[in-house]
């Protein structure tokens, strides 16, 4: 390990698993032999009505609806509501552990398509956020700290320390996120494609995240991973939402402020997922319009603030003032980021 690499041990993380489906024992059971190395927290979806079904042989804590309203009554919130894929955010809030790794219950193991093994998406994340980022300058063979990578022929030195990862933003493989009207135009069409690469986002560029499949250091940027934007009428499948963008968008332009940095790529995971791309045109449609007045707007932020949780605060307000007045659920989203912090701060101390 080079002097630059961290050491992160089992006992330093927590897999967050949103549970939007009461039967989950397929899901744990395809994880078990990654999920068993670490302790678990499951947050079940408070709009789900049935018991969740765990398989025994894990470490866990799972949270409800009653959980959630008994932190809330301390801490009373307007804008956050953690129904749906927002539940997860309620598991990063209850993590007391340095690093959180993500995973959607409709995510299963990949396999690498060379060797037919199976993908240990936790190692991967782990190795990701445990070797530095290079955002300031692009290495055109990947990740410098890959196995078989290196920096390239003209790298400048100075800059090959490089900095903090505290984002690791995996991929899946199947079904591929692509939003409605695309997947509606190729509903037959899957991603197949297994490249074996990881790539640091260079500074100042902005990126799409997907929440399902993603793993964080909390302690450095766990306030700046915010709920925030719901749609008008949003649903229970990816293309009816678009709150892990919102949560990207706004995490990437605090992790550049603060000079440290962003991975996507490796680990895949398996992905299925239900849902009729026509159904969800309508309700998705809001959130596309929306993209185009957030990306000008993200990509103009400058930031003051030294510490995530007053830079969230700091965002907040300019969305607020820029973007609240012509767009209701962003105003809204900016009310929810200002809460956020406040709970954050509270529960965490």
């Amino acid at each position: 390990m080079s002097e630059t690499e961290s050491i992160i041990n089992d006992e330093d993380v927590d897999v967050v698993i949103a549970a939007l489906h009461s039967d989950v024992s397929s899901f744990m059971e395809q994880w078990r032999p990654f999920f068993s190395r670490f302790h678990l927290i499951i947050v079940k979806d408070p709009d789900l009505g049935d018991d969740l079904q765990i398989p025994d042989g894990f470490n866990y804590n799972v949270y409800t609806r009653t959980d959630i309203e008994q932190v809330l009554a301390s801490t009373p919130v307007q804008y956050i509501n953690f129904s749906g894929y927002f539940c997860r955010y309620f598991g990063y809030l209850m993590s007391r552990k340095k690093y959180i790794i993500s995973i959607d219950d409709d995510c299963f193991p990949a396999k690498d398509d060379k060797t037919g093994i199976l993908i240990d998406a936790m190692d991967q994340h782990i190795t990701n956020l445990r070797t530095p980022a290079t955002p300031k300058f692009f290495n055109t063979l990947y990740d410098p700290y890959c196995d078989g990578a290196d920096f390239v022929r003209g790298y400048p030195f100075s800059l090959r320390e490089g900095v903090k990862c505290v984002l690791s933003c995996g991929l899946w493989l199947n079904l591929a996120d692509l939003d409605a009207p695309t997947q509606a135009l190729v509903p037959d069409k899957r991603n197949t494609r297994y490249v074996d690469a990881v790539l640091t986002v260079p500074k100042s560029s902005l990126m799409p995240m997907s929440g399902i499949n993603v793993a964080f250091d909390r302690e450095i940027i766990g306030p700046a991973l915010v709920p925030g934007l719901r749609l008008a009428g949003e649903g229970k499948v990816r293309w009816e939402t678009m709150e892990d963008i919102w949560c990207g968008l706004c995490a990437k332009v605090v992790i550049d402020h603060l000079s440290l940095g962003v991975k996507s790529g490796l680990p895949y995971v398996w992905r299925n997922e239900s849902g009729d791309a026509v159904a969800s045109l309508k309700k998705e449609w809001e959130g596309m319009k929306l993209m185009e007045d957030l990306v000008p707007f993200f990509q103009a932020v400058k930031l003051s603030a030294t510490t995530p949780e007053d830079c969230v605060i700091e965002v907040a307000k300019m969305v607020k003032e820029d973007l609240g007045s012509s767009h209701e659920s962003i105003g809204l989203a900016a009310d929810a980021m200002v809460e956020w912090v406040s709970l954050w701060k509270a529960v965490q101390s």
